[in-house]
């Protein structure tokens, strides 16, 4: 039973099966519903990402994103790292940096264009 109030984001995807095969590489698990599929909701831990079909979706022009807090993003950073995604294009991943707004962080870009922040508290 969940004991605490939670915000869950629900990003488009161009195809369900796609999204969680990407997910799955950074530790994700996850179901997906519908025939064809249209919906998906993927866990790592306590974190929960949903998905839905956006089949006309431009990766380069989509404004979704969401941010991911987490106890040790160095770890997770390290984790992210070695799935061996590049610095450009779509997918990628930002390097870990500190942030002068008191965050230390790192992004992906899934291949939908989605950007997910994952950061902890400096």
């Amino acid at each position: 039973m969940q004991e605490y109030n939670l915000a869950i984001p629900i990003l488009p995807s161009r195809n369900i099966e796609d999204t969680l095969a990407f997910y799955r590489r950074f530790g994700f698990d996850g179901d997906i519903w519908g025939a064809p599929h249209f919906y998906a909701i993927l866990t790592r831990d306590t974190v929960e990402i949903h998905f839905f079909t956006k089949s006309d979706l431009d990766p380069n022009s989509t404004a979704a994103c969401c941010y991911i807090r987490v106890l040790d993003v160095d770890e997770i950073y390290r984790e992210f790292v070695n799935v061996g995604l590049a610095n450009d294009g779509t997918p990628r991943i930002y390097n870990l940096e500190n942030k002068p707004w008191g965050m230390r962080e790192f992004s992906i870009v899934d291949p939908d264009g989605n950007l997910i922040r994952i950061g902890q508290i400096v």
